[in-house]
């Protein structure tokens, strides 16, 4: 059911020092800041050759990055994404296993303008799972 890594998601405390780490000490292509209001966060993606790091940082006081953040104060992974062609069909199919979508159960517009939905970490190893249609 699931596809390609789309991306590692990192949660940062300072998104331009992140940036800046990512271009000048790794040579990487780096993105532009992005503020994705639905989801609480701003997101910077770092471009790969076979994937994407999607640097995350809260966007205003309800930001679910924030709690993160006081949790985990240098930063870290927040996040998995995967890919998967028919996120409809893949949410029914993981209720029927029993994995807990979070939120409404129903697909977010995420960063990259595809639908999204997430998967409650205690159903995956401790990992936050983020679903992609592509």
């Amino acid at each position: 059911m699931i596809g390609r890594l789309n991306h590692v998601a990192i949660a940062v405390p300072d998104l331009e020092a992140a940036a800046a780490q990512y271009r000048t000490a790794l040579g990487a292509k780096v993105g532009e800041p992005q503020d994705e209001p639905d989801h609480g966060v701003t997101v910077i993606f770092i471009e790969l050759p076979n994937t994407k790091i999607e640097l995350l940082y809260p966007l205003g006081e309800n930001s679910p990055i924030q709690g993160f953040l006081d949790k985990n104060p240098s930063g870290g992974i927040h996040h998995v994404c995967y890919e998967v062609e028919d996120i409809l069909a893949a949410r029914d199919h993981l209720k029927e296993t029993g994995a807990r979508v979070l939120g409404t159960g129903e697909p977010k517009i995420g960063a990259h303008g595809k639908p999204v939905l997430f998967l409650h970490p205690k159903d995956f190893n401790g990992c936050l799972v983020e679903l992609e249609q592509v």
